[in-house]
């Protein structure tokens, strides 16, 4: 009898192994981990509270489902601590480059655990550290949560990647849930938008759909520039944003771009975005790192000194998640391995992490460098227009996003107006040609026809980005 219970764990262990992927389930499952069967319950025992509360707060869904496919049935599922198992960890994470390879699968959650945890709404305005660069984005928040009917409708804020544009619409809604009592709210991303859109337009439930969207006292919509090129789910937001607006209700908006640099949007929305307050959101300013890395350390009970903090806080310049997933390392290694993290030892588990350089400029900064030098618009670049002049500066701001960020193909793809992914990979392709052949390039600018070699071209984009 012990044995079939041996395989029944066994048995839960590869299932969750599948469910999460195989080094997510090396990281969490493999050490420090003990799960065992009850009468009425199963147990996931962890050797420390960090541990236990990662696991619960990414994995229990997988765990519970893998335990209900072995026993038939669904079970509690409880979550207990046993220091005695820390024991066990010290001997396989002994080193900083050992729990640095371990730690390093943290930020590759798989995208079910990252939309679980977006659809909680968990970030909140008090969680929210603010500084110089994004003051005006939080206290619009602020006016619009204190407001019944703010003048600020609607609210877009924009800017790139892991700034904060996200924890402000979560923010708002929950601040609203809190203070105003029976307000119906929404928030959600457009894609989510589209694909509710598409599945009542195949089930003929318009009705409903539209029932549901437009009768809300706020509406977040996060991502909004996913709706570029799609006519019909345009017109359909439309006119669900002027039925909120008409009733005098709020709608509140984020994405990566001005409304006015979102290519194939329709100029009624383009319209309708700026007639409200549009905001650019920056990234934070070292002191603010600081700050942010301090709160984010109490939630994780991570101590580390100030010198770790700044070295952190001063390495990752442009984006709180690049901030966040090196303290998720960091807590990581402290936990597996038991040892205090001293700045020696987070220069060596973050060495991978921090040797990725932070872009010094964001895309829509290297968009408007390349657009400025071959006299085109940004809007021309984010468009599907493809003279010689478009194209080339097209794909040398594609080639410098790619060099010069941490963007992957298809992030750079959306930022330069939802192009394809083979697009710029493409584009990428030609420039790296253009540049090992040497190759001079030609355009016309504003002022008149110009030629340039390929490396004389990026050396002088580059020293203007820089």
């Amino acid at each position: 009898m012990q044995a079939v219970f041996k395989d029944e764990i066994k048995e839960v262990h590869q299932r969750i192994a599948e469910k999460i992927g195989g080094t997510q389930y090396q990281v969490w499952f493999k050490q420090a981990i003990r799960l065992t069967m009850n009468e009425d319950r199963f147990d996931v025992v962890s050797a420390n509270p960090f541990i236990s509360n990662w696991i619960e707060g990414h994995f229990q869904p997988a765990i519970a489902q893998a335990v209900t496919e072995v026993y038939g049935q669904a079970l509690p599922i409880r979550f207990q601590i046993d220091s005695s198992l820390l024991g066990s960890t010290e001997k396989t994470a002994d080193s900083p480059l050992k729990a640095q390879r371990a730690a390093s699968a943290l930020k590759r959650a798989p995208a079910a655990h990252r939309q679980a945890a977006s659809a909680a709404l968990k970030l909140t305005l008090e969680s929210f550290v603010v500084g110089p660069k994004n003051q005006l984005a939080y206290n619009t928040a602020l006016t619009v949560v204190r407001e019944e009917k703010s003048p600020f409708n609607p609210l877009f804020l924009h800017g790139g990647y892991g700034i904060g544009k996200t924890h402000l619409l979560q923010g708002i809604c929950n601040q609203v849930q809190a203070t105003r009592a029976g307000c119906r709210w929404m928030y959600l991303s457009a894609e989510d938008f589209a694909n509710q859109y598409v599945v009542a337009l195949k089930t003929h439930k318009l009705d409903l759909f539209r029932n549901k969207f437009r009768n809300l006292d706020l509406l977040a919509i996060d991502d909004i520039h996913f709706l570029a090129n799609k006519n019909a789910m345009q017109e359909e937001f439309l006119h669900t944003f002027n039925s909120i607006d008409l009733a005098g209700k709020q709608v509140v908006m984020a994405s990566d771009a001005h409304p006015k640099e979102i290519d194939r949007l329709c100029d009624k929305l383009v319209n309708r975005f700026v007639s409200g307050m549009v905001v650019r959101m920056e990234a934070p300013d070292f002191e603010t790192r600081c700050r942010i890395c301090a709160q984010r350390m109490a939630g994780m009970k991570l101590n580390l000194s100030q010198e770790v903090i700044e070295y952190i806080a001063g390495s990752i310049s442009t984006n709180v998640r690049e901030l966040e997933g090196a303290l998720v390392k960091l807590a990581a290694f402290a936990a597996l391995s038991g040892r205090t993290v001293s700045l020696p030892v987070a220069q060596q588990v973050l060495a991978e992490h921090i040797s990725r350089k932070d872009p010094m400029v964001h895309s829509s900064d290297i968009v408007s460098t390349v657009a400025d030098y071959f006299g085109v618009s940004v809007s021309d670049i984010h468009s599907a227009k493809k003279d010689r002049t478009i194209s080339l500066a097209r794909s040398f701001g594609m080639y410098l996003s790619r060099r010069f960020t941490k963007m992957s193909f298809p992030d750079i793809g959306r930022a330069m107006g939802n192009k394809n992914h083979a697009t710029v990979i493409l584009a990428c392709r030609k420039v790296e040609q253009y540049l090992k052949d040497n190759s001079q390039v030609k355009w016309q600018h504003k002022t008149g026809w110009r030629v340039a070699s390929a490396e004389d071209a990026l050396n002088a984009l580059i020293e203007k980005i820089s």
